[in-house]
């Protein structure tokens, strides 16, 4: 609401008072803004490497008895604005701050978290990526990353290319329905995350069920990905766009019975399929 002024002042007061605050006014919107969003996506674009300090087993009842609760140093850069319950990507994991200091923050790994990604592995003194939620007003650079992994890959090879780095990522096979393969989300040119960096795929190999990217030397200094060695796990994000593709035909060809990760040429098999058995019994 615009402030009320008594008649007296001069009219070079009111206005100037006025500008003053229609500019607060919209800092605040601003603020409030970037507020709602910070916890919402990420792009992929690591901000800085922290360095893990602490590992301490949770023994909760909220947990299960099996989560950990992580304390990651060496992190000013990225803690300027940070509050409690912000989210914060840590090798590609959005996780949620619950304590912060000037230069280090803590958050809780869940057991679920553990399961899906490297984190349980990590050890006290290893860089991990870090990345704030993305802001309202800042540049979007990378893809839209959830900081929600879908599963692990192991590092198959290292091949120097000049100053750049080649790596091939060994995919797993499918562990359960819930867990299909990641394979159909992966094309080559196309956006992959991987421990929290967003990434373009150089080559897709159906037949070995491998991937590879591509690391030029700026991105070999600014991440982890580059010091892993061969064996080792990464952190997959496939990209989302992929996800939302797949449910969209597999609504509109099989209904909803279809599988995540089913692929395109087994949904039209099944439905062809269960047209003839729908023929053969008229």
């Amino acid at each position: 609401m615009t402030a009320q002024f008594p008649p007296e002042l001069p009219l070079e007061i009111i206005v100037r008072s006025n500008v003053v605050e229609a500019f607060y006014q919209r800092r605040i919107y601003h603020r409030q803004l970037n507020r709602q969003t910070i916890h919402r996506m990420f792009t992929g674009l690591v901000e800085h490497l922290g360095r893990v300090a602490a590992i301490t087993p949770l023994d909760s009842t909220a947990s299960g008895g099996n989560g950990f609760s992580m304390t990651i140093e060496d992190s000013a850069p990225i803690l300027d604005d940070c509050h409690i319950g912000d989210s914060i990507c840590v090798n590609g994991a959005c996780l949620t701050v619950t304590e912060f200091g000037q230069d280090w923050f803590k958050v809780g790994l869940a057991p679920e978290t553990l399961d899906r990604t490297d984190l349980g592995e990590r050890q006290v003194g290893d860089h991990v990526n870090l990345e704030r939620a993305m802001a309202a007003h800042v540049r979007f650079g990378g893809h839209f990353v959830q900081g929600h992994v879908d599963g692990t890959a192991t590092v198959h090879s290292r091949v120097p290319d000049g100053n750049s780095l080649r790596l091939t990522f060994q995919l797993p096979p499918p562990a359960t329905p819930d867990r299909p393969s990641l394979l159909p989300y992966l094309i080559a040119k196309g956006y992959i995350t991987l421990d929290g960096a967003s990434l373009t795929l150089t080559d897709v190999d159906d037949e070995k069920q491998t991937f590879s990217v591509m690391l030029i030397a700026h991105t070999q200094e600014k991440i982890t990905l580059a010091g892993k060695p061969v064996g080792a796990k990464v952190n997959v994000e496939v990209d989302m766009v992929g996800k939302y593709v797949e449910r969209a035909v597999l609504a509109a060809l099989g209904g909803s019975g279809g599988q995540p990760g089913e692929g395109i040429a087994k949904i039209i098999e099944r439905v062809v399929h269960k047209a003839v058995a729908d023929a053969a019994r008229k």
